[in-house]
């Protein structure tokens, strides 16, 4: 397909070529029964937010942690040493390794040279995995419902935090999602079937900065990125961003547009499954990642160093969960094969024989 034809198919269902996102104030989800007016206008912007824009910030968050204290546990994760995080590595990167779906992922510049990132993912750290004598998944090359596979306590203190975030993003999702069906005219628990055995995602990420070195002319115009263009697979996305920048939304006119990080937000979008559901009411919008800024020749500021951090937490419906859109028309797909179709075009999840471990290797 051309890139003509992508981005005509693409726009077909954004109203607006937005130039900035808009702002959501979900404080009255902090209260254990919002009241209903508080519901029936949460649940008219959210629709009207992913009916155009698809991307939106929400403020007024019901955490019981806030912005410093998700990205100091980021950080600490990421100065573990490369040879301890590689024995959390998945099994592309590390053919001794079990774990193929949840842990480490190292930077594959020699893959892509456009999606320099790496990253450590969880799951629910709730639900009961599936032993790996009896469950059938494990001929499968990507076990999806595989348990955490976690640092030491001495390499990473941090490991109890981490879940309790996981459960709070998961419970603010799931009231998300109960708007969402409002907003379409169904019941608040119409998607609750959803959630059994949930697979969303809570995924830690490092944008290590570009080397600075002399560039020709046209290398100082290219945009360089560390996440190429796509679209979420899931129902939504939650994102917790510093403030680095480098995140940018596509608009209706072909215009990338910036979502910089505004301070006590966290940024959300939808993803492919929810848009097929609702019938093409809403859009998955497509986003991409600018390479952190070169880093200077000396600085002593650890956040120049380091380049980019932020914590997207993927909502998705559990493995075997049958997805039908709201209309009765079109196919349903199965989450767990809709999700694989997916991650066949994720770098982190190519199949690395050639990824260069070094001294990452134990005896």
């Amino acid at each position: 397909m051309s890139f003509a034809a992508f981005f005509s198919l693409y726009t077909r269902n954004m109203t607006t070529s937005f130039s900035t996102l808009p702002v959501v104030d979900v404080s009255p989800l902090k209260q254990p029964h919002p009241s209903r007016r508080d519901v029936e206008r949460l649940s008219r912007q959210l629709y009207d937010v992913f009916a155009t824009t698809g991307f939106a910030y929400l403020v007024g968050l019901p955490f019981s942690f806030d912005h410093d204290e998700i990205f100091d546990v980021t950080k600490e994760f990421f100065a573990i040493p490369l040879a301890d995080k590689m024995r959390l590595a998945k099994h592309s990167f590390k053919h001794r390794n079990e774990n193929t779906y949840r842990g480490y992922f190292p930077i594959q510049p020699h893959l892509a040279s456009d999606n320099l990132k790496e990253g450590f993912e969880i799951g629910n750290p709730s639900i009961d995995h599936p032993s790996s004598s009896s469950d059938t998944r494990n001929s499968l090359k990507i076990n999806l419902s595989e348990p955490n596979i976690w640092p030491s306590k001495v390499a990473f203190t941090a490991q109890a935090r981490l879940e309790e975030m996981y459960v709070e993003l998961q419970m603010f999702a799931s009231k998300l999602l109960s708007l969402l069906a409002i907003s379409l005219g169904k019941k608040a628990d119409f998607f609750s079937s959803w959630l059994e055995n949930s697979l969303s995602t809570l995924r830690l990420l490092h944008y290590p900065p570009v080397p600075r070195g002399p560039r020709s002319v046209s290398e100082q115009t290219e945009v360089k990125l560390s996440c190429t263009p796509h679209t979420d697979s899931g129902i939504l996305t939650l994102l917790h961003q510093d403030a680095t920048g480098g995140l940018e939304v596509l608009n209706a006119s072909g215009d990338w547009i910036p979502a910089p990080y505004i301070p006590g937000s966290i940024v959300v979008n939808i993803g492919d499954l929810m848009a097929k559901v609702s019938g093409g009411r809403f859009t998955a919008t497509m986003h991409r990642v600018r390479a952190p800024p070169p880093r200077p020749q000396q600085s002593g500021d650890l956040e120049q160093n380091f380049g980019r951090f932020s914590i997207p937490f993927f909502f998705e419906p559990g493995e075997d969960c049958v997805v039908t859109p709201i209309d009765g028309e079109g196919e349903s797909v199965v989450y767990g094969e809709h999700v694989r179709k997916k991650m066949a075009t994720w770098v982190e999840f190519q199949e690395d024989s050639g990824y260069d471990t070094g001294s990452t290797e134990d005896s």
